[in-house]
């Protein structure tokens, strides 16, 4: 968790971009990563140098040689304003006709996973003053913690105030949080987001394992898994690619896998790879059927993307791999084939676990749309029983444009680390504790358990209930929340038209006799 003085110093440097010129929060944040990453190389090339001195060796495979001094940002932060422009604009005779932007470019590989999606990148910085501002006031960021430049970088990252195109946006990072408590990543888990966006959730899945499970890090063959096949993330969109690259990257993940792509085209034959996918894929698109992988199709015949995505998701599981996916509620009632058959096939051929409704502000300012979470395992052999349902009502935040926090830093890490202690001080207010709460209840051992604790799944008046498989079988496999709550209303009385007419002839008596008294007076 980053301190308010380290916001003030990231509010100041996007608001410094915004007044030099780069209006387009997208851009905004391009810039500033590659800004990072270039005093990141430098950090690294200091560290690679001390090292040498210290064992009295020659560098061993240096990011900078001597003569490329110049490029370095140790050399040229310093320099006149004027000077660093030209060095990242103005191709320079002795450093081989590169700048300093070129030369991020060329590392390939030994730069780190972002590099690897850099080569469309291009400088936007319009003036020698702003750069000079920026510059400045980067080097003065703790960027050597992983936990702090983490934070730091999700900041920036929260700061993308408009929707993007084709149904892109940013989850907000509490209910990824969520999603990836429920899924709790396991050891040996493979985990991918088929549309990963800025890599929220692959990277909330790595704090979690930090935060839960650190001794796995003693492992020698854990610690390869989690820096070569651990984390896996598919997007279509390049400036995305590179800030996700840049995400991972400066939260420890070196060497993550992304693969710069359409996940429901032709060229993805992914099949039976990851263990857990987490997701929150685009659902506002709409493709022919010569763009679609022919498998998806099968499952569901349909142009829609937020069902092509569940059904892409199943066939990139592995039998026993589970997913939690964000979906517009049009997916839970649908009345067309296609969003019936994909219902079908959560319910009878795989194993459907929980649906969240969460309400329609979770996601302003980007969008209003009403969507709803889905937790299913995939089995080939089915293995739904009763199906946990959630009427998610407050997430801790204003449901408005502005998205106030309801609730206090501390009693929203609590709902994470020890939900219970909070249930009810949060409620009404924020649901995610509850939610915490009666889903680990619901998946502990009975004599352990709900049972135990005295929770009943069954009352469907409440915020939370189960219901059978053969129920929702009977209503056409409809999992919409309001199809299967209760709503209780209470009794309201009225008084008899006679007696209303009788009060009311009484105050008219009293106020024509109240005018008699004041006329009597007054003449």
């Amino acid at each position: 968790m980053i301190t308010g003085d380290l916001k003030s110093q990231i509010d100041k440097i996007w608001n410094d971009f915004w007044t030099g010129g780069i209006s387009n929060p997208l851009t905004v944040i391009e810039q500033f990563t590659y800004l990072i990453f270039l005093k990141q190389l430098d950090d690294k090339q200091i560290l690679i140098e001390k090292r040498a001195n210290m064992l009295g060796v020659t560098t061993d495979k240096p990011i900078y040689t001597p003569e490329q001094k110049d490029l370095r940002w140790s050399s040229f932060k310093d320099k006149d304003p004027e000077v660093m422009f030209e060095l990242f604009t103005r191709p320079q005779r002795h450093l081989n006709d590169v700048t300093v932007f070129d030369f991020m470019k060329t590392l390939g590989k030994d730069g780190g996973a972002f590099t690897e999606y850099i080569k469309g990148a291009t400088f936007m910085i319009p003036t020698a003053k702003l750069l000079d501002r920026v510059v400045q006031q980067i080097d003065k960021l703790p960027l050597d913690n992983r936990d702090t430049k983490g934070d730091l970088y999700e900041y920036i990252l929260g700061k993308i105030a408009e929707a993007g195109t084709n149904g892109q946006f940013r989850t907000p990072r509490h209910i990824i949080r969520m999603m990836v408590e429920m899924t709790q990543p396991q050891k040996d888990d493979t985990i991918c987001d088929p549309s990963c966006g800025t890599a929220g959730f692959l990277v909330s899945a790595s704090q979690y394992i930090h935060e839960r499970h650190e001794d796995w890090f003693m492992e020698q063959e854990f610690r390869e898994h989690y820096n070569t096949q651990m984390f896996n993330g598919i997007e279509i969109d390049p400036s995305m690619m590179r800030i996700s690259a840049m995400n991972l990257q400066l939260h420890g993940m070196e060497n993550p896998i992304l693969i710069g792509n359409s996940a429901l085209s032709e060229s993805n034959d992914i099949s039976s790879k990851y263990s857990l996918v987490l997701a929150n894929p685009p659902f506002k698109g709409a493709l022919d059927y010569d763009e679609v992988e022919s498998s998806l199709l099968n499952v569901t015949k349909t142009k829609k993307t937020e069902l092509l995505f569940l059904a892409l998701i199943l066939r990139m599981l592995k039998l026993g791999g589970r997913a939690a996916v964000i979906i517009p509620d049009g997916v839970l009632f649908g009345s067309s084939g296609a969003h019936k058959s994909i219902r079908k096939e959560l319910v009878e051929n795989q194993q459907l676990q929980a649906v969240i409704s969460m309400p329609s502000g979770v996601f302003k300012p980007y969008a209003g749309v009403s969507t709803a979470i889905l937790f299913f395992t995939k089995t080939n052999a089915g293995g739904t029983g009763d199906v946990w349902f959630y009427d998610m009502q407050a997430d801790g935040f204003s449901l408005d444009d502005k998205r106030n926090a309801l609730i206090t830093e501390e009693q929203l890490e609590q709902s994470f680390s020890s939900p219970e202690s909070v249930e009810k001080e949060l409620n009404g207010k924020c649901d995610i504790a509850s939610i915490l709460s009666e889903w680990r209840k619901l998946n502990s051992p009975p004599s352990e358990g709900w049972l135990k604790a005295g929770v009943d799944f069954s009352d469907r008046t409440q915020k939370s209930f189960l219901v059978p498989k053969a129920q929702i079988v009977a209503n056409e496999y409809d999992l919409s929340i309001n199809r299967y709550k209760e709503v209780v209303y209470d009794e309201v009385v009225y008084e008899k038209p006679a007696t209303l007419i009788a009060e009311i002839k009484a105050i008219d008596s009293k106020r024509q006799q109240a005018i008699a008294e004041l006329e009597k007076m007054l003449s």
